[in-house]
């Protein structure tokens, strides 16, 4: 019997909402001290796929890092490749692909969030993109960035309501490759910075206690430094209300600063990826403590 396309994603919807409803129930419940763990990049493909079927999955995961999860309480990761059994490659130079399977040990060592808003989500297309959410959630973590329709995407993820309600925000800041913007089918987030100061001013009217975390997709591949749009655009979004911006895609380890003392981590750098280079192996993976009263930010740095 043939599907359509309509049919087929209602169905998706379905068993997304199903698998993914207990999800964060974990992280809502009542705590006074809440940690939350965030990393780079994250590529299950390419020299990383050789390593896993040559070494194991095992074989890609640092004791370092495993030590700084063990402490946390949920783990946000950027996913930087669909894990989708679904071929279907968009006309683009890098493409990338995962298998299932292998969510399953992200779990295992402590993931709980996936960021899917990200220019590499899409390589397999809008289905390949449904795929990997239902994938994620099936292994029993939360995705986010993504959503059936663009407006749902761009909407804040609630990751606890104890100490007090922690809001997280990804979005990605860079045009898509061959990928139509169609804002009434599934996508990932591009929701422009004008639009999240208005949502961060809105969730910080709503609640002056809520903790406000924002992750973006952006900046120049393999440079250490942002640009100076994306210094102005950070403390925008400092000054509308966001607590911290911990974000990704260049490949290298940032500038962290501070600004009216609170973090900005303009880009983690690689968690797991395939770069060899010196400038390509240097991340961090900070620690957000919450309490009532505080939000205290620790940097690990390591070489991966």
């Amino acid at each position: 019997m043939l599907i359509s396309n309509g049919l087929w994603y209602l169905i998706l919807t379905l068993l997304l909402s199903f698998q993914g409803g207990q999800i964060q129930s974990d992280y809502l419940s009542g705590k006074d001290t809440l940690t939350i763990a965030f990393t780079g990049d994250i590529l299950l493909d390419r020299g990383v796929r050789k390593q896993i079927e040559r070494d194991g999955i095992e074989s890609i995961f640092d004791a370092r890092a495993d030590s700084v999860f063990r402490c946390s309480d949920i783990v946000v990761g950027n996913l930087e490749c669909p894990a989708t059994t679904l071929n279907t490659p968009m006309m683009k130079k890098f493409v990338f692909r995962a298998e299932p399977e292998w969510l399953e040990a992200l779990r295992a060592h402590g993931f709980t969030h996936l960021n899917l808003a990200n220019n590499h989500s899409v390589d397999q297309g809008r289905r390949g993109l449904v795929d990997t959410w239902r994938n994620v959630e099936r292994y029993g973590m939360t995705a986010v960035g993504v959503g059936n329709t663009m407006a749902e995407a761009a909407q804040p993820v609630l990751l606890a309501e104890h100490p007090r309600k922690v809001w997280l925000i990804a979005s990605l800041q860079m045009a898509l490759e061959h990928f139509p913007y169609l804002p009434e089918a599934p996508s990932v987030n591009q929701e422009s910075i004008d639009s999240m100061l208005v949502r961060i001013r809105a969730l910080r009217e709503e609640d002056s206690t809520a903790v406000i975390l924002v992750s973006l997709h952006w900046g120049q591949e393999h440079t250490v430094e942002p640009t100076p749009m994306q210094r102005s655009a950070a403390r925008r979004l400092i000054d509308a209300g966001a607590d911290a911006l911990i974000c990704h895609h260049t490949h290298t380890l940032q500038t962290i600063e501070q600004y009216h003392g609170k973090p900005i981590y303009y880009s983690l750098g690689n968690f797991i990826f395939d770069q060899d280079r010196d400038i390509n192996r240097r991340t961090c993976v900070p620690q957000v403590t919450i309490t009532r009263d505080s939000v205290v930010v620790r940097d690990n740095l390591l070489s991966m």
